[in-house]
């Protein structure tokens, strides 16, 4: 086999090669470009640790729908309501098997209407501002399955 040749052949065997690769690993430039609900996540996350405030609407202290209206608001300029049981009425109903990342959960923590509102992230956690500020919490701990109201899709 010449050089040409085979050099030709290299360059075939490491195109087929890559191109194989990028769609096992998901590498091509659809995947890479984040959902409008994963943008919500990914900002949210970097306002893990703020401070609770009851009323508080900024990053120097949040309510939980303070928290969620903020989040929204500036990571894809959507309006929220201000309040939890507001928030409730928006959306589209979502079944906590069909939960996707961005979506808003909602609580009845003070046992009469919803109360509190955090937003999914995956695997059953939602992060939102507790009393103990913004953290990261599973859906699967006792005090929040028993007080689970439903879900809400904000943006698809």
């Amino acid at each position: 086999m010449s050089a040409t040749k085979r050099s030709s052949f290299i360059v075939a065997v490491v195109a087929a090669l890559a191109l194989l690769f990028s769609t096992l690993f998901g590498l091509n430039a659809e995947a890479a470009a984040p959902t409008k609900g994963e943008k919500v996540v990914n900002y949210a996350q970097t306002l893990k640790g703020s401070k609770f405030k009851m009323g508080g609407t900024t990053p120097k202290g949040f309510d939980a729908s303070g928290y969620t209206q903020y989040v929204y608001s500036k990571s894809l300029k959507v309006k929220l309501p201000r309040t939890s049981a507001d928030q409730y009425k928006v959306g589209k109903s979502v079944n906590k098997s069909q939960l996707k990342p961005g979506d808003l959960v909602f609580y009845k923590t003070n046992g009469k209407s919803v109360s509190f509102v955090g937003i999914y992230v995956g695997k059953q956690q939602f992060i939102g501002a507790t009393s103990n500020g913004v953290r990261l919490q599973s859906m699967n701990l006792d005090y929040w399955k028993t007080k689970y109201v439903g879900a809400k899709r904000i943006v698809n």
